[in-house]
């Protein structure tokens, strides 16, 4: 079996899920973005650097490197035709641009009747500051295409709601307005995998942002049944393979769904997990391609 393995680079996940698939026998070929060729007619396919993609039995997505809009759009369209050739997709690109898009995940999740936070999204600037004080005029604005907890700022003040929605007037942004949910600096990261939880974590932050990328640390935690049912079932209304849900218990004890990752990075999650997470998806994807044959 031929997987490939496609991202930005070189990186410790890909190196990873290189060595996991390797020691199960399967043959690794890593790709990038950047250096897609699509053919049609005359050698048709789809190549990195001559090597043709459409020939993989399996290719997981590990990152999508930002770029234009065309380049985006191209790069999507590309895993769609890999998709329609018979490729198997991990995870598959329209979930990709569900769990990308917070909106669109914010909205399946609401219409699926999973806790999420309240939520008000508008291109409009007055929109945006009748949301400010509808959501309590306590609310965290984030970027409608961001991870690792990038472009995200709490406002609670109605003059600094002010000047940050007109700043994002002025570069055409979106406006992604969720309620604050008090929850002492700490929330959950569940490693969804088929239809089970390989891994959590608690992250623990010095300010209200939890991402480990921002600082937060990580610690072992055993999941509650009803933080692993909402797990599971928030990755199931996004018909993700796999997935990194991120939870957040507020002081009440509410247990809300903040956001679902289709492209989820486990380095930290590692540290606190005695589970070989690359192991466990090497295995996934193998034996999923052995029950399609």
């Amino acid at each position: 079996m031929k997987v490939g393995i496609i991202s930005g680079g070189e990186g410790w996940h890909v190196e990873k899920l290189v060595a996991a698939f390797r020691r199960r026998g399967a043959a690794v070929e890593t790709y990038r973005f950047p250096a897609l060729t699509a053919r049609e007619g005359h050698r048709r396919g789809l190549y990195c650097r001559e090597r043709a993609l459409d020939e993989c039995d399996a290719l997981l997505v590990r990152t999508i490197p930002g770029g234009s809009l065309e380049q985006i759009i191209f790069r999507m369209d590309a895993l769609h035709c890999l998709e329609r050739r018979g490729v198997y997709l991990f995870n598959p690109p329209g979930v990709i641009e569900k769990t990308v898009d917070k909106y669109y995940t914010s909205s399946l999740l609401a219409a699926a009747g999973l806790p999420t936070p309240p939520t008000v999204v508008t291109e409009n600037y007055s929109e945006a500051m009748a949301a400010f004080v509808e959501l309590g005029e306590d609310v965290v604005v984030k970027p409608l295409f961001g991870s690792l907890g990038r472009g995200m700022v709490r406002v609670t003040d109605p003059d600094i709601a002010h000047r940050v929605f007109r700043a994002l007037d002025l570069g055409r942004y979106v406006y992604y307005l969720q309620r604050f949910i008090p929850h002492d600096n700490q929330d959950l990261r569940v490693f969804v995998l088929g239809d089970r939880v390989v891994g959590a974590m608690l992250r623990q932050g010095d300010s209200w942002k939890t991402n480990i990328a921002r600082g937060a640390r990580p610690r072992a935690v055993t999941l509650r049944p009803a933080e692993e049912e909402l797990a599971l079932a928030a990755a199931r209304v996004l018909g993700a393979t796999y997935a990194g849900v991120d939870l957040l218990r507020s002081r009440e004890g509410e247990l809300y769904v903040l956001e679902v990752n289709g492209i989820p990075g486990w380095q930290g999650l590692q540290e606190v997990c005695p589970v070989d997470i690359a192991g466990e998806i090497a295995g996934f994807v193998l034996e999923e391609l052995e029950r399609r044959r």
